[in-house]
């Protein structure tokens, strides 16, 4: 029975899977509804959050700049994927 098992495992971690992890950064491409709501995120956290709590007004503004900036770094640096029409 132990020795299924190690089969099993050693089928699982074969060398002909791909690596998850090569060791360099890679862009992902997000969403243009990503951006639009980090861009709608922000406008509500200023306008209606910030006056009732400051601190979580703050915190969901840096919380929603971050995510605009994430959206700007994916549509300069992630590769162009070529659809088929």
């Amino acid at each position: 029975m132990a020795k299924k098992r190690a089969k099993r495992a050693l089928k699982r971690t074969s060398p002909k899977q791909k690596k998850v992890f090569s060791g360099k950064w890679h862009a992902v491409p997000l969403k243009s509804s990503f951006m639009l709501a980090s861009i709608i995120g922000f406008f509500i956290s200023t306008y209606w959050l910030y006056p009732k709590s400051v601190n979580y007004g703050i915190t969901f503004m840096i919380l929603f700049t971050a995510m605009f900036i994430a959206s700007l770094i994916s549509m300069t640096k992630a590769p162009v994927i070529k659809e088929k029409y």
